[in-house]
């Protein structure tokens, strides 16, 4: 397949909606609601893909490669199709965490199939769904390429040690954004953040999953283990910055506005939309702190009952061969999960192409890495407490 490299006119998380609301279900027991585990015996169900060659594979919009000439034409999902005569109905049907587990939600606690052999979501919320046994765990005799190819980051996080019910989709990096020449100095600590050159002029992430690590790692605090008195000390210190009037506001994606503006100078920020904020403005730089950054996925999972759990394994794992992975990068431009990639794009004839090798925001370089943690998520138990908390010096 040639390599072109795309970046799409919308980045894919610029469609978030804040996810402030995350504590309306923040867990099914919290909210009155039976907890609904299904034990491992009772989640598969006869899978039809020996026989039945298709699959629904429910994704983000702007989350997949596409032709530029033909929009409706993805490429890569085209390759798998031809080479395996598997026929892949692809579904850009989510668009917030939440809303999607409000969506599918009563047929798996009710034990009945979603219709959908593959899903996309973040892996703090993916982490849920493992603990309620919704999803499947992978036969990885059927994906050879993720066992061999996976990046070693993001093997074993707490929600799912070994990876062994999701495999990562893409990758990223929430860090800070700041506008190098209107501020006229560079950032390399959270608590930069805090100078008071920027009194006004800053934004955090509203959501209360996208926002604590970063901030957390500012205070020095280990994210792989953070406990309840890391985040109530994290919240009291972003309080008194809010009364100080540090924070310009709480936002979702909207920062990328603000940032472009000038009405922010700094911010929390994904890797993914600065990568495309720097094509049309190369002052804003884009920083993992010296105290370390979150590295975050989304993941794809293959919920209870699916009737083509064999197809959807072949299908996640073609996305982990290095060509297929450096096709796919090359157009979202977030960090790849399959590092083998780089040396893919690298020996493009296209120098642009080949550039994107080099880009740390797509493959991280060493000392990047070294900073790179992925976080403990917020247990169910937890969840409501912490969300109240955050939610109120948010304004939720």
């Amino acid at each position: 397949m040639p390599l072109t490299p795309r970046t799409p006119p919308l980045s894919r998380r610029t469609l978030l909606r804040a996810l402030g609301a995350g504590a309306a279900l923040g867990g099914l027991a919290g909210c009155g609601v039976p907890a609904a585990y299904v034990p491992p015996a009772k989640r598969a169900a006869a899978d039809l893909s020996a026989t039945d060659k298709r699959l629904t594979w429910a994704n983000w919009p702007l989350y997949i490669d596409t032709d530029d000439e033909h929009p409706g034409r993805r490429p890569t999902l085209e390759d798998f199709e031809k080479r395996t005569g598997v026929s892949v109905a692809y579904v850009e049907e989510i668009n917030d965490n939440d809303e999607f587990f409000g969506k599918i939600s009563p047929a798996l606690m009710n034990h009945q199939p979603t219709d959908r052999d593959l899903i996309v979501i973040s892996d703090w919320m993916c982490g849920r769904f493992v603990r309620l046994g919704w999803v499947q765990e992978m036969d990885r005799s059927r994906q050879p390429n993720v066992t061999k190819y996976l990046d070693p980051l993001l093997r074993s996080p707490a929600f799912d040690p070994g990876r062994r019910f999701t495999v990562p989709w893409q990758s990223g990096i929430t860090g800070i954004a700041y506008n190098r020449r209107r501020l006229g100095r560079e950032i390399r600590h959270v608590s930069d953040l805090w100078a008071s050159d920027l009194r006004g002029r800053v934004a955090l992430l509203s959501g209360l999953d996208e926002a604590f690590a970063l901030l957390m790692l500012g205070d020095g605090v280990d994210i792989t283990a953070w406990t309840a008195d890391d985040f109530h000390r994290v919240c009291d210190r972003v309080e008194e910055q809010v009364g100080k009037g540090q924070v310009r506001r709480f936002t979702g994606n909207d920062y990328i506005k603000d940032l472009s503006s000038g009405d922010v100078l700094a911010c929390q920020a994904y890797s993914g939309d600065v990568i495309q904020l720097q094509a049309d403005d190369p002052d804003i730089e884009f920083v993992v702190p010296e105290e370390g950054a979150e590295l975050w996925a989304e993941s794809l999972m293959i919920p209870n009952l699916a009737r083509h759990k064999a197809n959807a394994e072949k299908l996640i794992d073609h996305y982990y061969e290095p060509e297929v992975a450096a096709e796919l990068a090359a157009w979202v431009n977030y960090v790849c999960p399959v590092p083998a990639a780089q040396d893919v794009l690298a020996s493009a004839k296209d120098e642009e192409t080949a550039a994107l090798a080099e880009d740390p925001l797509i493959f991280p370089d060493a000392a990047m890495r070294r900073r790179l943690a992925i976080a403990r998520d917020i247990g169910a138990g937890e969840r409501a407490e912490f969300a109240k908390r955050w939610n109120a010096i948010v304004g939720l």
